[in-house]
């Protein structure tokens, strides 16, 4: 439940019926559901901070949590952020899968190395798991980008931009959402990204861009830097003289005829004009070989490619190329944008020393650009997966921040997508009912009461999450009449709620219904959905010879990424054919394949995590010590200067555990 609500707009004066003036101009069912929630406010949770990294001079924060939650966050502590980029789902019904990798038995793997042999990237155990799903109702996702939007606006200085990133399925209709939000007048472009190259689809025209969204948050007052593309390949074919050492230029008009303001008469070389320059300048650029003498004796400067900055940035972007598998920036992150793009976004709409924020921030890809060009960043994204690629990104990059985990429920389920598959299993007595509307779970059958209806929020549907006044309307307006009329009880599971007092006085206060609705709190259920890993180790305190503390793996075991390996194992078996044999994974006696990172805390015993030395096994099995890279192999083992006091492991699925050294 959260702490408070906090206005997504500053509170009117006295008089000022600030949110009287909300008018929708794009329509569609559900649209003025919205304007409850804005009357309600955004959920200030309980924050809390999970790891330091550095001392965090400039405040950079990688935040866990939904991008409202996030944005009352800031509010509420006056962070007002100079720009912001995001790269949200695109409501395109599609799923988003990580590829998992098995890493190396240590000894395995040391045994490779004393051979001398190179791995084989090709024999790497790999499987996917479904990290979430983009599959929107459109008018719920308009309300939801509604919502966030109106959040981020709460957030952003006087003089910032936004650019909201998106493709064909919904970008028509987020240009009419963001014309009511910041202004038609605000909109400055639809910038078009050429993402890949041609495709070759049979029945339309291929679809190989995106579209870019950049709206300044005032007409007049905002920043933007001009920024420039490489010139085509015309233009270039221009500058078709060299010098002897090879500088390509073209030639340039000298004489200010035509010009306003005049110029400069005087004869030179025995030409005479009326020039751009003084005398003096002439006599210096001929000196330094910048003019030539044309065949009819004209003098002309040089204009030498390599000097020019490039063509200023148009609204068409196709120099910018997307993520390959080779490129070294590649994170293995499904919607990882590349980082020119956010170069150049960066560079054009702030300075030095701004707050650069992505509230959908994926891959980290924005916080790691904004960093690299003296910005500061807020990363926030609602996925584990994101705060963890993002963390180690930027930890590799000796950048200093905080995680923070907004304390909302959300923590309790690390994978939406497969505890939806699950839930069924998770709440007793729930069953498939056919004759129910998909927006009802299932049902439970009562001796007494017949068939129960239950409604469980969808966790991919972050819109969801919340049990407010605006979804029990919902729910016995449009749900309950739906049902049949022999159907005396119904059941709502909720994540969050505004208050319970005020639910239950709303559906006590509407006699519309004589169905009795009972709500339950699905984080009980959920809790049972994280199970930890188990793994045995020991410690070797310094001695001769051995200067530092050593924890050593001896055995590490994970259930839920053991059954991930069974499932993909049991679907591989029936998918097997005579070209392609059935070959599982297999995994060793020790287990500690499944570790992708380890850390330890030197610091403190309890409360946020100092990883005071870390270890991560990228997917060939090559160790990232403390954000460096090596090449060399894990060895099962993790070393600190000073005495550990924790050890966390992080499972090859994201998982993490912690445990205290005093206590293994």
């Amino acid at each position: 439940m959260p702490i408070k609500y906090v206005p997504f707009i500053p509170e009117p004066v006295e008089g000022q019926a600030v949110l009287g003036n909300f008018n929708r101009i794009l329509k569609y069912k559900g649209a003025d559901d919205v304007s409850m929630v804005l009357q309600r406010g955004m959920p200030l949770y309980e924050m809390e901070k999970q790891e330091t990294v550095g001392e965090n001079r400039d405040g950079n924060l990688v935040i866990r949590g939904e991008c409202v939650s996030a944005c009352a966050y800031l509010k509420e502590h006056d962070i007002q952020v100079d720009l912001v980029y995001i790269d949200p789902p695109f409501a395109s019904g599609a799923d988003y899968a990580k590829k998992v990798y098995i890493r190396r038995n240590p000894k395995v793997a040391a045994a490779i190395a004393q051979a001398e042999q190179e791995l084989d990237i090709d024999e790497l155990k790999a499987f996917e798991e479904k990290m979430y799903g983009d599959v929107w109702d459109k008018e719920k996702y308009l309300n939801w980008m509604y919502e966030n939007l109106m959040a981020i606006k709460s957030v952003m200085s006087e003089t910032a931009s936004i650019y909201v990133h998106l493709d064909y399925h919904i970008g028509h209709y987020m240009k009419v959402l963001m014309d009511e939000i910041f202004g038609e007048d605000n909109f400055r472009n639809e910038i078009i990204w050429k993402r890949a190259t041609a495709h070759s689809d049979a029945e339309f025209y291929g679809n190989n861009f995106d579209c870019i969204y950049f709206y300044t948050m005032a007409q007049a007052q905002y920043i933007f830097n001009t920024v420039y593309q490489p010139y085509d390949e015309a233009y270039i074919a221009r500058f078709s003289r060299s010098d002897p050492d090879g500088r390509k230029w073209d030639s340039g008009n000298l004489t200010a005829k035509g010009l306003q303001g005049g110029g400069y008469d005087y004869e030179y070389k025995g030409y005479r004009s009326l020039w751009r320059m003084p005398l003096e300048t002439m006599e210096k650029m001929d000196r330094e070989g910048r003019i030539h003498i044309t065949k009819t004796g004209g003098i002309r400067s040089k204009v030498y490619l390599d000097e020019l900055p490039g063509m200023p940035a148009q609204s068409m972007w196709t120099d910018i190329n997307p993520i390959n598998s080779q490129a070294k920036e590649k994170e293995d992150y499904a919607t990882q944008k590349p980082e020119a793009l956010l170069e150049r976004i960066i560079k054009a709409s702030s300075n030095e020393g701004m707050l650069v924020a992505d509230f959908f921030g994926g891959s980290g890809v924005t916080a790691a650009v904004a960093n690299k060009m003296g910005r500061r960043f807020i990363h926030c994204d609602i996925g584990l997966n994101s705060i963890q690629t993002a963390r180690d990104r930027l930890k590799a990059d000796g950048v200093q921040f905080d995680v923070l985990e907004i304390k909302d429920g959300v923590q309790l389920y690390r994978n939406p997508v497969q505890t939806m598959d699950k839930i069924k299993s998770l709440i007793p007595g729930l069953k498939n009912e056919d004759s129910l509307d998909a927006f009802w779970e299932g049902a439970i059958a009562d001796s007494r009461l017949g068939t129960v209806p239950v409604y469980v929020p969808n966790l991919m549907d972050s819109s969801s999450k919340l049990l407010d006044q605006v979804m029990m309307n919902r729910i016995i307006h449009q749900a309950i009449p739906d049902l049949d009329n022999d159907v005396k009880k119904v059941i709502v599971y909720y994540i969050d709620i505004t208050s319970e007092e005020e639910i239950r006085k709303f559906i006590e206060e509407d006699d519309s219904t004589t169905v009795e609705i009972e709500l339950r709190d699905l984080k009980t259920i959920l809790d049972d959905v994280v199970i930890g890993d188990y793994a045995t180790f020991h410690t070797q305190e310094p001695q001769e010879g051995i200067e530092r503390y050593t924890v050593v793996l001896d055995t590490f075991v994970s259930d839920r990424v053991m059954q991930k390996i069974t499932e993909f194992n049991e679907k591989a078996r029936m998918n097997a054919t005579t070209k392609r044999p059935f070959k599982p994974i297999e995994i060793s006696d020790t287990g500690l394949e499944l570790i992708e990172y380890l850390s330890l805390d030197c610091t403190a015993a309890d409360g946020e995590w100092h990883s005071d030395s870390e270890i991560k096994i990228d997917k060939n099995g090559y160790v990232i010590c403390n954000g460096e890279k090596t090449k060399s192999l894990w060895d099962g083992a993790i070393r600190s200067e000073k005495k550990p006091l924790r050890l966390k492991i992080r499972n090859i699925c994201g998982d993490e555990t912690v445990w205290s050294l005093d206590n293994p």
